[in-house]
């Protein structure tokens, strides 16, 4: 489970918090997700999670074990990160990449056993990845890129998953397979948690739904529950309706044109 209870965070020269008394909990079992607009802190949150800028206030935890900089390396055999920016800096083969996400699980004398082969062959067949093993990462597409991250993670193994917009540079099919990915990995008991501005999708997969606006939480619940005309109207400073998805019947977001003279 991971646990965020009470976190504010200000940036350098900022007078407001990017994130002010922030709670919420990611349950084993469940695909948490993180929604707002752009600015509301989201990123900042996951930033926070893997230790990238400090705590003002709160307490981050993991399986109730405290998030410190002292723990990082028994943190990375708990959680995967996958972060929204990452530029390649080396001209890896992807299957060199992949196997990255087992370095927190080697030490520096454990060579790769069987079970981490067996951890990156799983992560591979997952997110679909075997025809670019012999590629390096720099020849990857932005869409092929993701997948190939997320892959990462998934070999490095734990029972919790962080991901800010895993699905950008994705076509429709490859979207709809990562959160038909994420929501098995939650089904089978993994913890779960999700920055995403797809709210339709969100709304299909997500057991709830956390809604951040200017650093701190304006909705959190059910799809249904936070899926509300008059709550994301006033969030995202738009006029919209919620409908209903006739494929499933989730929640669904139309924004509305604005006629102008």
């Amino acid at each position: 489970m991971i646990g965020v209870s009470g976190v504010s965070v200000r940036y350098r020269g900022r007078s407001e918090r990017a994130l002010d008394d922030v709670s919420l909990i990611a349950p084993r079992g469940q695909l948490t997700a993180v929604v707002g607009p752009n600015g509301s802190g989201k990123s900042t949150l996951v930033r926070t999670l893997v230790g990238r800028v400090p705590l003002e206030a709160g307490r981050i935890t993991v399986d109730d074990v405290a998030v410190r900089d002292e723990a990082r390396g028994t943190l990375a055999k708990r959680m995967a990160v996958v972060t929204q920016r990452e530029e390649p800096a080396f001209a890896l083969s992807v299957r060199d990449y992949v196997a990255l996400g087992r370095y927190p699980h080697l030490g520096l004398w454990r060579g790769m056993a069987g079970d981490d082969r067996a951890a990156i062959d799983r992560a591979v067949e997952l997110t679909e990845t075997a025809p670019y093993l012999a590629r390096t990462i720099t020849e990857l597409s932005g869409g092929e890129w993701q997948r190939v991250r997320l892959a990462r993670a998934i070999a490095q193994g734990g029972e919790a998953l962080v991901l800010d917009e895993p699905t950008t540079f994705l076509d429709v099919g490859h979207e709809m397979s990562v959160f038909e990915l994420l929501s098995r990995l939650a089904a089978a008991g993994d913890a779960v948690l999700l920055v995403s501005h797809q709210l339709n999708l969100v709304a299909r997969f997500a057991d709830r739904i956390v809604l951040l606006h200017r650093g701190r939480v304006a909705a959190e619940g059910t799809p249904s529950d936070v899926m509300q005309a008059s709550v994301l109207e006033q969030v995202y400073e738009w006029p919209l309706v919620v409908t209903r998805d006739p494929a499933v019947g989730a929640p669904a977001l139309l924004p509305l044109r604005v006629r102008r003279p």
